[in-house]
Formats: C-alpha cells, structure tokens, sequence
C-alpha cells in the first residue's frame, strides 16, 4: 500500500507564496505522473499542475506565471509553489501520484489535501 503525507497549507495574503509538498511512502518501485488538483467549495476539482517521469510540466491557465511544480524522485516528492497568490486559488489542495508498488504495478493514489486559505 502507499500513503501520500501532504504539507505546506495554510493562510496566506493575497500576493504571497506558499510551497506545497507530497510525500508517497510504502513499497514503491517508480512513479509516474504526479499532480496537484484543487477543490474550492461548491465547485468541482480542477487540475492544477501535472509533472511527468521525464519532467515534463503542465499548468492550468488559471496559475500559469504564477505557481510552478517539480519533484524529486529520490525523495518521492511532488512540490507545487505558488507565488502571487490571489484569493480565487482558496481551495483544498490534493496531491495524486500514478506509483507502481512490487507486485502490483501502477495504480493512482490520492492525498486527503491541504487547506490554503488566500485572505488578508
């Protein structure tokens, strides 16, 4: 089984930054595509960034300029940093991972999500 432990959430004002983290643990053998979704009350869940295996990034109109994702395989961490935050990008943030497990192979696994809160 793999878990994914979120972190970085919290209250921010409106032109600040905050930096996301998602860490898999379990098992793991490699991971696929990793991402940052968003969900804002009474909306649905929005894809906000995406990073492949290779590297290869892709963000959502809404934050391009403004937020950016990496990862570190070694550590098996996706990061998402969002600078000149607005109060429209309020929303429960959750981490998924594509991650093959030994005996398993790849399945999509999801964080529970962190809160960030854009307010002055």
């Amino acid at each position: 089984q793999v878990q994914l432990m979120e972190s970085g959430g919290g209250l921010v004002q409106p032109g600040g930054s905050l930096r996301l983290s998602c860490t898999a643990s379990g098992s793991i053998i490699s991971i696929n595509d990793m991402s940052w979704y968003r969900q804002a009350p009474g909306k649905e869940r929005e894809l906000v960034a995406s990073i492949s295996s290779s590297g290869s990034t892709k963000l959502a109109d809404s934050v391009k300029g403004r937020f950016a994702i990496s990862r570190d395989n070694a550590k098996a961490t996706v990061y998402l940093q969002m600078n000149s935050v607005k109060p429209e990008d309020t929303a429960v943030y959750i981490c998924y991972q594509n991650v093959a497990i030994r005996g398993v192979g790849y399945r999509d696994y999801w964080g529970q999500g962190t809160q960030v809160t854009v307010s002055s």
